[in-house]
C-alpha cells in the first residue's frame, strides 16, 4: 500500500510557558490518503481547530509550541521547515476553507482582488491570466453570475455565496490536501447541503484528500469517510463512518450522537395574542443614477400577519434573506417599519422614544453571536445589571448586583462568573449570560434570533431546556428565529415560514413539519433531512 498523504504522529500542542502552560491537543495520532475524507469530531475546545491548524502551522507561534510529535505531508516534515518551503506549501500543498468567510476574507478588498493575490504569488500568473482563472474557479464553485461578482466586497455576498469565495480561494493552486474547519456551522440548511455537496464533488474531480473539522455528526456523516472523535485534545475513538456511527463504542462518542433537541414545547391555552403584527413591512430603498435617486426597494418584510399569544413560542424558519431577523427587529422596534405592531393591546408602531422606553424591559432580545453582543469591557455582572439600572430596578449597586446573581443562579451558572468578563467564558456560558440579560428584566416576550446556531449540539440541547424551563417558570412568549429546524420543531408551538420577506406558510409547529404545503417549506424539509 503507497505511503499516506498525511501523517501525524503522537502530535502534542501547548500554549504558554511554565505554570501558565496549557496543553490543548495531547499525543495526537492520525493519517490520511490521498482521495479520502477524515472528519475531526468534538465539541469546541476538544482541539480539533488546534490540531488542523498545526498542519500548516497556522498557530500564533512562539506561544504555541510542539513538545512531542511530527507531521508529516506526502513524507516531508513540517515542524521543522523552513518558513519559505511552509509559504509555498500554503498554496500548493493544502488549502484552508474557515468557519466564517466574513471574518476571512478582507473586507476592505474586491474578491477579484483577494482570489488574485494567491494566484500572482504561487502561480506568477498575469492579471489577464488571473482574471480568466478567477472567472473558471468561481463557475466551478457555482457561483451565480461570477463575472459580474468579481468587482463585489465581501459584504455585498450572501453567507452561502461568501462561502463558495472561501473555496474558490483554497482550491485555487490544486492542493492535495483540503482543511475544512466547520465551513457550514453558520448557513441554513439548504445553503448547508449545498455546500457540502459541492466540497465531495471538488475532492472527487480535483482528486483532493480532505480534513473536515467539525462538531455537528449530521454532516459529517455525508461527506466523511472515516471519522476521529476528539475530546479534551486527545482521540477518544476512530474508524470508518459506518462503524462509528453504528457501533460507537466510546461513552463520548455515543453522547454526542445521543445529543439532538428533543420533547416539544408545553401546550398553551387559547386566548387573546399578546404579539400581534398586521401587514408589516420593511422596505430598504435602493439608488442609482449620477443623482442617487431611489430607483427601487428591497422588501426584507412584504406584509407579514402573525400573532403570539402568552407563554407561546412562535418559530420563524427560512433561508438567509428571508426576512426572519429583519421582522424581530421591526417587532422590538429596532428597525423602522411600517404597518402596525400590537402588544398587550397597544399600537406600539407609532410609540416615540419617550413612550416606548418604558416597554422595552417587557421586549428583550438573545442575539445569536454571544461574543458580539456582550461588551467585552464589561464584567458580567456589569453586562447583566446595566439593564437594572436604565430602568431603575432594585434600590442600590449591591440590590442590583444580587438580582445579577440571581439571574445567573437561574440560568445555570455559578454566580461566582459575576466577576469574570466574556472572553473568560465559553460560547455556551456567554450565551446562558444572554439569556440571563434578559430575563433579569422580567420581559413578557423576548425574541431569541439565532440563539443555538454558534453551539455544539449538545450545548444546544441543554440551552433549549433552559430556554423551556424559563418560559413555563415566567410565562414567557417567545419568537424564536432560526434555521436550524430540529430546534425550532423542539422549541415551537407553532411556525412560520418566510421567503423573499413574505410568509409562504403557517401553522402549528407539528401540522408544518408532517404536512408541509408549499413547495419551499417542502424542499427546506428535505435539505434538513438529507443532511441528517
Amino acid at each position: 500500500m503507497s505511503a499516506p498523504l498525511l501523517e501525524i504522529d503522537n502530535l502534542t500542542v501547548s500554549f504558554g510557558q511554565g505554570e501558565e502552560a496549557v496543553t490543548a491537543v495531547r499525543g495526537v495520532s492520525l493519517a490520511l490518503s490521498a482521495g479520502e475524507t477524515l472528519a475531526l469530531v468534538g465539541e469546541s475546545g476538544s482541539g480539533k481547530s488546534v490540531t488542523a491548524l498545526s498542519i500548516p502551522q497556522l498557530l500564533p507561534y512562539p506561544l504555541a509550541r510542539h513538545p512531542t510529535g511530527t507531521i508529516r505531508f506526502e513524507g516531508e516534515s513540517l515542524l521543522n521547515a523552513p518558513p519559505a518551503r511552509l509559504r509555498a506549501l500554503r498554496g500548493r500543498g493544502f488549502g484552508m476553507v474557515f468557519q466564517e468567510p466574513m471574518t476571512s476574507l478582507n473586507p476592505l478588498h474586491t474578491i477579484e482582488k483577494q482570489i488574485g493575490e494567491t494566484l500572482r504569488i504561487h502561480q506568477g500568473l498575469t492579471a489577464t491570466q488571473a482574471r480568466a482563472r478567477m472567472i473558471e474557479l468561481l463557475e466551478l464553485v457555482r457561483l451565480p453570475e461570477a463575472r459580474a461578482r468579481l468587482g463585489a466586497f465581501p459584504h455585498q455576498l450572501s453567507g452561502g455565496q461568501r462561502q463558495r469565495v472561501m473555496i474558490a480561494m483554497a482550491i485555487a493552486n490544486h492542493p492535495r490536501l483540503l482543511i475544512a474547519d466547520e465551513p457550514t456551522t453558520a448557513l441554513d440548511v439548504t445553503i448547508q447541503a449545498e455546500i457540502l455537496d459541492l466540497l465531495a464533488d471538488l475532492k472527487q474531480r480535483l482528486g483532493m484528500a480532505m480534513l473536515f473539522i467539525s462538531h455537528d455528526l449530521n454532516v459529517v456523516r455525508r461527506i466523511a469517510d472515516r471519522v476521529a472523535v476528539m475530546q479534551a485534545g486527545e482521540v477518544v475513538e476512530a474508524g470508518t463512518k459506518t462503524r462509528v456511527f453504528s457501533a460507537p463504542v466510546h461513552a463520548y462518542t455515543q453522547m454526542l450522537l445521543a445529543a439532538e433537541p428533543e420533547g416539544r414545547p408545553v401546550p398553551v391555552s387559547d386566548g387573546p395574542p399578546l404579539l400581534e403584527t398586521r401587514g408589516l413591512q420593511v422596505w430598504f430603498p435602493r439608488r442609482g443614477g449620477l443623482l442617487k435617486r431611489v430607483t427601487s426597494h428591497l422588501k426584507a418584510v412584504d406584509g407579514v400577519d402573525m400573532r403570539v399569544r402568552p407563554g407561546e413560542t412562535l418559530g420563524v424558519v427560512g433561508e438567509s434573506g428571508s426576512g426572519k431577523t429583519t421582522l424581530g427587529m421591526a417587532v422590538l422596534r429596532l428597525q423602522s417599519a411600517r404597518g402596525e405592531i400590537v402588544f398587550n393591546g397597544q399600537d406600539i408602531a407609532r410609540l416615540g422614544k419617550r413612550a416606548l422606553r418604558p416597554l422595552r424591559r417587557e421586549l428583550q432580545v438573545v442575539f445569536q453571536d454571544p461574543f458580539g453582543s456582550l461588551s467585552p469591557r464589561l464584567s458580567v455582572g456589569q453586562i447583566i445589571g446595566e439593564g437594572l439600572s436604565v430602568h431603575r430596578i432594585g434600590r442600590d449597586e449591591v440590590e442590583r448586583a444580587a438580582l445579577a446573581r440571581e439571574a445567573l443562579a437561574e440560568v445555570g451558572l455559578d454566580p461566582v462568573l459575576a466577576e469574570r468578563f466574556p472572553h473568560e467564558l465559553s460560547g455556551g456560558q456567554r450565551q446562558r449570560v444572554a439569556v440571563a440579560r434578559a430575563i433579569v428584566l422580567k420581559p413578557r416576550l423576548v425574541v431569541l434570533d439565532e440563539p443555538t446556531s454558534a453551539l455544539d449540539r449538545s450545548v444546544q440541547m441543554q440551552l433549549v431546556e433552559l430556554l423551556r424551563t424559563l418560559q413555563a417558570r415566567h410565562g414567557l412568549s417567545y419568537l424564536f428565529i432560526s434555521h436550524d429546524l430540529a430546534v425550532v420543531r423542539a422549541m415551537s408551538h407553532r411556525m412560520l415560514v418566510m421567503q423573499a420577506g413574505q410568509v409562504v406558510e403557517a401553522g402549528s409547529a407539528e401540522q408544518v413539519f408532517t404536512a408541509p404545503q408549499e413547495a419551499y417549506t417542502q424542499r427546506l424539509l428535505a435539505a434538513a433531512l438529507e443532511t441528517g
